[in-house]
């Protein structure tokens, strides 16, 4: 298993998606300096002149959260993007440029060639998530102010790679149903069903519909979530980093394209690992029974 792990790492630092990756990751991150800079200013713009110390510490941290909703909500597609593209020709890729015919005869037992491919795109894929996830939050901290309790960063991080496991067990899941580039497809699709149920949940709530629609937006809002919980887990990452209980009423994050929107439950975090546990499950078992 272990061989298969290197041997994954090794092909992803050669692949172009990683390196094409890295280059737009470098591109986002300037524009997010440069964004961050225009929004915080510097610490004397920011200061409500006559404010008390508590008016001040609001307006300071209100545009640190600002900016770190607006890092994430870019950074989640980069992270997303990253661990389909990197898994979705797992194995129908393989099997098609017929790399698995010369390796599989040789006494490597097919569960670990899976687990192999599944424990190296996740490695990268979560120590992509820990460079990025330090990384905006040290921009946002040069320009304005983030939390510092160090619980509720590791809280948040892990919340924030845990989209990493979902999505590559999904893709190589559906890697072992169909062709690379109709994985590919899918899952692209599937990624944006469920950012577009959740961001119709943020903005249903300002635009005034009867409690009809209202309804049946989120009845279609929730199925889409099930479908496919990681923008779930990126909403749940921003009010566990930001705190949602103890700032709710004093700073307006629900609404917008940029907010949290409806905070999902501790049920719902259960559910995303039962859903990752059981394609995991059924894509070993598909792929140890693959007529290759």
């Amino acid at each position: 298993m272990r061989i298969i792990w290197t041997m994954t790492w090794k092909e992803l630092l050669r692949k172009r998606v990683l390196l094409l990756t890295l280059l737009l990751t470098v591109v986002f991150l300037l524009g997010f300096w440069f964004i961050a800079g225009a929004i915080g200013g510097d610490s004397a713009s920011r200061v409500i002149t006559g404010g008390t110390d508590n008016e001040n510490m609001i307006q300071e941290f209100t545009l640190g959260m600002f900016i770190l909703m607006l890092g994430f909500f870019f950074a989640s597609f980069v992270l997303a993007f990253l661990a389909i593209f990197s898994s979705f020709s797992a194995i129908a890729g393989e099997a098609e440029q017929g790399v698995m015919q010369a390796m599989l005869p040789r006494p490597i037992p097919r569960w670990k060639w899976y687990m192999g491919r599944w424990l190296g795109y996740v490695s990268l894929g979560v120590i992509y998530a820990l460079i990025l996830y330090s990384l905006i939050l040290w921009i946002t901290d040069v320009h304005a102010s983030i939390p510092r309790d160090p619980v509720v960063l590791v809280q948040a991080f892990l919340l924030f790679a845990s989209v990493v496991p979902l999505l590559v067990t999904v893709s190589m899941f559906g890697s072992g149903y169909l062709s690379s580039v109709a994985n590919g497809v899918v899952m692209t699709m599937l990624y944006g069903a469920g950012w577009l149920g959740g961001m119709v949940g943020k903005i249903i709530g300002s635009v005034g519909l009867e409690p009809g629609p209202m309804q049946t937006l989120n009845n279609i809002t929730g199925v889409l979530s099930l479908i496919m919980p990681a923008d779930g887990l990126q909403r749940k990452m921003q009010a566990v980093l930001f705190s949602f209980e103890n700032i709710n009423g004093l700073i307006p994050v629900r609404s917008g394209p940029f907010g949290i929107g409806e905070i999902p439950s501790t049920a719902f975090l259960m559910y995303a690992a039962f859903y990752t546990a059981v394609l995991f499950g059924l894509g070993l078992r598909r792929f140890v029974r693959k007529d290759l």
